[in-house]
């Protein structure tokens, strides 16, 4: 790996970090979206996991006043069915599909009729937000955007949501690393990152954390929802029209 494309891991880890850490998400599907353009897939798999582990981690440490855990909960136990499922599935998606998916995430949690009412407070709802987000984390690389569907329609305030999904998402990363670094047919010794660029990475994100916490904490819960929305979809169609360019 070039020292330039180790230097560009780390600014990222930086920044989408930050961003994460100000609106609960988008953060991740940036920089899956950067691994997943210049690492082989389950490289990129295992580092996205260990950088956003860090980040979410600290990210819910700052914020553990306002994690609601029994939504946690319900979250944790379809992240265990969705692990226990797919441990039996030999599957490994290549570079092209995981960016059309993640291009895809923002435009399907957007299109989803409010009537749905998707409201993650609601055990059973809860379980079934679990089992699919960590699906489609393990097999895109990002749940985040999904699993902003099911934060849509509850009672929470913007500090709630960014610190119960970053206590989901970390749960949901840590399946990444057990299913990518050891678990799947797949998995290989070459996957995990060297500690030369890991640590530095995890660094840059707990920096990039405790700056983003600064803005959230100063900003409105309706430019805060409004926001996440508008920005989301703009980082769908730049990863869809990567995907497409590859794919064509």
């Amino acid at each position: 790996m070039s020292a330039l494309i180790a230097a560009l891991i780390i600014l990222a880890s930086l920044a989408t970090a930050y961003l994460s850490s100000i609106f609960g998400m988008l953060g991740g599907l940036i920089l899956m979206g950067i691994l997943a353009s210049i690492l082989p897939v389950a490289s990129a798999m295992v580092l996205h996991g260990l950088i956003q582990l860090t980040s979410n981690g600290y990210r819910a440490w700052l914020n553990r006043r306002d994690v609601d855990w029994r939504i946690v909960a319900s979250l944790l136990t379809g992240n265990v069915l969705a692990l226990g499922g797919l441990a039996f599935v030999s599957f490994a998606p290549d570079r092209t599909m995981v960016l059309l998916a993640l291009g895809a995430l923002p435009y399907i949690a957007w299109a989803l009729p409010k009537s749905l009412a998707l409201d993650v407070t609601k055990r059973p709802i809860g379980v079934f937000a679990g089992l699919v987000v960590v699906a489609t984390n393990l097999l895109a690389g990002v749940g985040g955007p999904l699993l902003d569907v099911f934060f849509q329609r509850v009672s929470l305030t913007r500090h709630q949501v960014v610190a119960t999904k970053a206590v989901a998402q970390a749960l949901g990363h840590i399946s990444k690393i057990i299913f990518y670094g050891g678990l799947a047919s797949t998995a290989s010794a070459n996957d995990w990152p060297a500690s030369w660029l890991l640590l530095p990475a995890m660094a840059a994100s707990v920096t990039g954390t405790r700056l983003g916490k600064r803005v959230l904490d100063r900003m409105a819960d309706a430019v805060f929802f409004s926001w996440t929305q508008r920005i989301m979809l703009v980082i769908g169609a730049i990863l869809l029209a990567r995907g497409l360019y590859l794919l064509a």
